[in-house]
């Protein structure tokens, strides 16, 4: 148990150590990408540092299995070099037993990093992309589901929209049981629209079974309310700024995209991106744990064995192939090509039997 308890605290060190060079790095790097993004007339130094603190958590989280394989290789180099490995299988203590330890802090780090760590990168990376737009064109269109519906803000020279429709389309091109409230540059209510359909088309919205109330002051909206068959109302949307505004899953905390979920699917748009998104992160636990058994399935050998380069490299390498093979399960679970579990589950069970495997075969022949 003590053995235990020092490999586990041995891993842990190493693995913060190797995570924090890391954060550093990125943060210097990032720091330089938007000092070179934003003009420095829109935003101050004190704002680009606040934009790269904000976006740093994102990228160590993306990285978390590349930090796993670089922890595990350091630490199992280190045990052979100091011969500790040799004296603890001397003592009778198999590969497997050994690595009861790292794997088992791995699986903690994976279940932190999901329950606490993800709903960290979704707020950050949530007001990053906030700030990031307002600096770079003074805001943004926005897009939300809930329960009461789907809601859309446009913006422009001539003020701002609010649009509430009950349903839509999958890409939100086409809404139902419309209601636009137009407001002016300064703030206050121009026109209330109410509409039964409305279809976005090239800088516009068309609108169909149209009713609308001017909100003037010192008028009687009901007495100049009009009513058109057909009415089109200027718009700054398009699909694509439209899908962008859904965010990435990454975007929205783990806790609350179950619910997220559901009001997309009862709003009519596909939710299998999310889903998919999800059940990766439920898996993410057992993918650090492969990504700890594949790099010390070449790693756990005695120093005087040779081949300690290619021993690395190879694990380091394997350990991308398996990370490129698990994007792209994503990939195709996201298109429909497979169903979500097995695009989520696949490859982090895979990796674990693969990793089981050659670590077999590496210690028993």
């Amino acid at each position: 148990m003590i053995l235990h308890f020092y490999f586990a605290r041995k891993f842990a060190w190493i693995f913060l150590g190797i995570t924090s060079v890391f954060y550093v790095l990125m943060t210097l790097i990032d720091l330089i990408e938007q000092l070179r993004k934003i003009d420095g007339d829109a935003a101050d130094f004190s704002d680009i540092v606040e934009l790269t603190l904000l976006n740093s958590p994102e990228g160590i989280y993306s990285i978390l299995p590349l930090v796993m394989i670089l922890a595990t290789v350091t630490m199992f180099l280190g045990l052979a070099r100091s011969s500790e490995l040799v004296a603890s299988r001397a003592s009778g203590r198999s590969a497997l037993r050994s690595l009861l330890a790292p794997v088992g802090v791995a699986l903690v780090i994976g279940f932190l990093a999901v329950a606490v760590f993800n709903p960290i990168v979704a707020t950050t990376s949530k007001r990053y992309h906030t700030l990031f737009d307002a600096y770079r064109s003074g805001g943004s269109d926005t897009l939300s589901i809930s329960s009461e519906g789907l809601w859309l803000r446009q913006g422009g020279a001539e003020g701002q929209t609010v649009i509430r429709a009950g349903s839509a389309n999958p890409d939100a091109t086409v809404l139902y049981d419309v209601t636009l409230i137009a407001y002016a540059p300064t703030g206050g209510p121009l026109r209330r629209i109410e509409a039964s359909s409305a279809r976005l088309g090239d800088g516009e919205w068309l609108l169909r079974g149209a009713k609308v109330w001017p909100l003037t002051a010192g008028q009687n909206p009901e007495a100049n309310a009009h009513e058109h068959d057909t009415l089109a109302v200027p718009s700054s949307l398009t699909i694509d700024r439209i899908r962008n505004s859904f965010g990435k899953p990454n975007a929205i905390s783990i806790w609350d995209l179950p619910v997220f979920i559901s009001q997309l699917e009862q709003a009519g748009f596909s939710a299998r991106r999310y889903a998919v998104w999800y059940q990766m992160e439920l898996s993410r636990p057992f993918f650090l744990m492969a990504m700890v058994l594949i790099a010390s399935a070449f790693t756990m050998r005695h120093a005087r064995a040779g081949g300690t380069g290619v021993a690395v490299l190879t694990a380091i390498m394997l350990g991308f192939g398996l990370y490129y093979i698990r994007n792209f399960a994503q990939i195709l679970g996201e298109n429909g090509q497979i169903p979500v579990l097995l695009a989520a589950w696949a490859p982090p069970l895979a990796s674990v039997l693969l990793a089981l495997g050659i670590l077999l075969h590496m210690e028993d022949g």
